[in-house]
C-alpha cells in the first residue's frame, strides 16, 4: 500500500440526485446469491494461476440476465459521479464512468466477496517484495484505511467501447493506498455483440523482451490481475515484475465491461 502515482484523472463530474439514485436504480438488480457463487469458484487453481502469472480467469460468474442489467445501467447518469472521455486524454477510443455511492448492491456484493479471497495473495506478495503493510481480511475495513488516507470516492466503473475503440495500455492508481489486485467482468457476448476488444496484459520483465497475454472472456466471467506488478522469485529472493493492461481494437459491435477496483480514490 505504498504511494503510488495517480494514472486515472477524474473528470467532467456529473450531476447526482441522491434520491433517484437511493430508491429508484440501486436495488434494480436482484443479488442473493453472488457471494455463494464467488466463493464457489475453484480458487485453488484461480490463486495458483495469480501467484504463477499474476493473472487469472474466473469461469462464468454471472448470469447472462446480470450482465443486461448491469450493462442497462450505463444510460443512467445518476448512478455515476464522474465520466471520462478516453480520447481526450490519449488514453484509447471509448469512454468509462465511475460510480457513485451508494454502489449497486450486486456491485457491493462482489467487491466485498472477492476482496476477501484476494486479501492472503495480496499480503503474501507484500511480504515477498518486502513490505511492511497489511490488508484486513474485509473489504469494509480495508476502505477504513482509504478513508484515513484521504481516499473516499469510489472505483469501481463501467467501461465502452463501440467498433473502432481501444483502451491503451496503464495501470489503475488512484492515491497512497491500493490494492494490488482488481478485477474485470465482460458483460457482452464476444463474437456475438461484438468482434475483436481482447483484454490485454504485457509484462515487462527486466532486461528481457516484455511479454504479451491476450484474453478473450466470456460473457459473465471475471479476469482478476494484479494492479501494478507481481513478485517473482529470483536468484537474490523475490523481485517486481510492473504488468500493465489494455484493451485490443474493437472491429465490430459494442463491449461493455464492469471493473472492481478494491482501493478508492483520491
Amino acid at each position: 500500500m505504498s504511494a503510488a502515482k495517480i494514472q486515472t484523472p477524474i473528470v467532467n463530474d456529473l450531476e447526482v440526485n441522491e434520491t433517484e439514485v437511493n430508491e429508484i436504480e440501486v436495488d434494480k438488480i436482484k443479488t442473493g446469491d453472488a457471494p455463494s457463487r464467488i466463493n464457489s469458484l475453484d480458487w485453488p487453481r484461480i490463486l495458483a494461476c495469480l501467484h504463477e502469472s499474476g493473472w487469472a480467469r474466473t469461469g462464468e460468474v454471472l448470469t447472462a440476465q446480470e450482465c443486461d442489467d448491469l450493462r442497462a445501467l450505463y444510460s443512467n447518469d445518476n448512478l455515476f459521479r464522474s465520466k471520462v472521455v478516453m480520447a481526450r486524454h490519449r488514453f484509447g477510443l471509448g469512454e468509462y464512468k465511475y460510480f457513485t455511492y451508494p454502489l449497486p448492491a450486486l456491485v457491493t456484493e462482489l467487491r466485498e466477496s472477492l476482496y476477501a479471497q484476494l486479501a492472503a495473495v495480496a499480503n503474501d506478495w507484500e511480504s515477498k517484495l518486502g513490505g511492511k503493510s497489511h490488508y484486513p481480511r474485509t473489504h469494509r475495513e480495508f476502505i477504513k484505511l482509504c478513508r484515513a488516507a484521504g481516499q473516499a470516492r469510489p472505483t469501481p466503473l463501467m467501461l465502452r467501447y463501440e467498433s473502432g475503440g481501444y483502451n491503451c495500455l496503464h495501470q489503475d492508481l488512484y492515491g497512497a493506498v491500493y490494492f494490488p489486485l482488481q478485477t474485470v467482468f465482460m458483460l457482452d457476448r464476444p463474437e456475438l455483440d461484438f468482434a475483436g476488444g481482447e483484454f490485454v496484459l504485457v509484462e515487462q520483465r527486466p532486461r528481457a523482451q516484455s511479454a504479451a497475454h491476450v484474453l478473450s472472456p466470456r460473457q459473465g466471467e471475471a479476469v482478476i490481475f494484479t494492479t501494478r506488478w507481481r513478485p517473482v522469485q529470483g536468484s537474490r529472493g523475490h523481485y517486481r515484475v510492473n504488468i500493465r493492461h489494455g484493451v485490443s481494437t474493437v472491429t465490430r459491435g459494442s463491449r461493455h465491461t464492469l471493473g472492481i477496483v478494491y482501493h478508492d480514490a483520491e
